[in-house]
């Protein structure tokens, strides 16, 4: 067999060791030669490879981002065209199957070409951890060790000078960065894109604190929006075409508490800081697990499925329940019982910590 390989979407802590683990794997099991596609479907609309060999994967588990290089642009499901272009362009590569690592927009993509005939396996990749159907996707766990690091930095200054400190992190959609992150930091309130916030009762909690503990620390996902409002969209740079980027939020909150507080406020926003570096160890080994049974689905035949981890135990999925999905949390999800137990506020009506104030 000859097997393509590719990353799309955001880079993401631990892609180099899936490459690593889906190569050997595939050498061992069924395939005379892998191949690595640069830049994610765009290297594919361009024929844009590289080899990749038992020898050059090695020391890849710790490498940070992506080797094969990573892109959103071009996407074959744009046009008929496109999709035949694409389609091929899998037979001028002489591909027998594709491996495709990404979120939910690569295995969305992944799945279309599979509708057409492709073989194709996927495997899950995003650090918001928002991939339906599987409880943890890799590089989530190097984000969040990344925000919690950065909230207990902003504690020892918050605290120092009696101030608010926001910190803003990634999740769109899905908040499970900011809730597991501001669990692990000891943020006092978490605000998330699934719980609207009401500004009245999250300038009460800080008004609280200022009279104890002098400083508050909120840990925010860059979808949360306040009550009746809409997400915040970064103001794109002058002759930026691109699409309209999430970012901000941080700074309208500290817009909207500073003059309801006698306290100082200042707002951090993490952004790609969040997607850096070398993945920790549980990512490198979830990773390398992902690979090697994405590995073995190519050898085993299995293609329109999609690696998954849940309850702790490795399996797969039809592609289809992951395609324009996303993994949300949910009202009953028990972090948020832990977090409303632990003291903090989530910025709703089911606060405990304090009754509503408005004033």
């Amino acid at each position: 067999m000859k097997v393509g390989l590719l990353t799309g979407g955001g880079d993401c802590p631990g892609l180099n060791a899936v490459i690593r683990a889906v190569t050997r794997s595939l050498l061992r099991h069924c395939a005379t030669e892998v191949i690595g596609i640069q830049d994610g479907f765009a290297g594919l609309m361009e024929c844009r490879t590289q080899p990749l060999t038992w020898e050059n994967v090695g020391e890849l588990v710790g490498v940070g981002g992506t080797i094969l290089g990573t892109t959103n642009r071009l996407n074959p499901l744009s046009s008929e065209s496109a999709t035949a272009q694409a389609m091929a362009n899998v037979q001028a590569l002489g591909l027998d199957a594709l491996v495709a690592i990404g979120g939910d927009g690569t295995l969305t993509i992944a799945h279309g070409l599979a509708q057409r005939g492709l073989k194709v396996v996927g495997v899950p990749k995003t650090i918001d951890n928002d991939i339906e159907g599987c409880e943890r996707s890799f590089g989530f766990d190097t984000a969040v060790a990344t925000v919690t690091d950065a909230l207990e930095r902003v504690h020892t200054t918050g605290h120092s000078h009696g101030r608010v400190m926001i910190v803003e992190t990634m999740g769109r959609h899905a908040g499970w960065i900011a809730l597991e992150a501001g669990i692990a930091g000891a943020a006092n309130i978490i605000l998330l894109p699934e719980i609207d916030y009401d500004i009245a009762r999250v300038a009460a909690v800080c008004r609280q604190r200022e009279s104890k503990e002098r400083f508050t620390l909120i840990c925010m996902g860059e979808g949360a929006k306040p009550v009746g409002g809409d997400i915040t969209w970064d103001v794109p740079a002058p002759g930026d075409t691109g699409q309209r980027r999430l970012g901000g939020v941080a700074m309208q909150l500290r817009d909207q508490l500073q003059p309801l507080l006698g306290s100082e406020v200042r707002a951090t926003v993490l952004g790609h800081v969040q997607r850096g570096g070398s993945p920790t160890p549980f990512d490198r080994v979830l990773s390398s697990q992902y690979g090697v049974h994405a590995a073995e689905l190519v050898a085993a035949g299995q293609f329109g499925r999609v690696v998954t981890l849940t309850r702790g135990a490795l399996g797969n999925i039809a592609l289809s329940r992951v395609a324009a999905q996303n993994r949300r949390v949910q009202a009953d999800e028990p972090l948020l019982h832990t977090a409303r137990q632990l003291g903090v506020s989530l910025g709703d009506a089911e606060d405990a910590c304090l009754p509503c104030q408005t004033t």
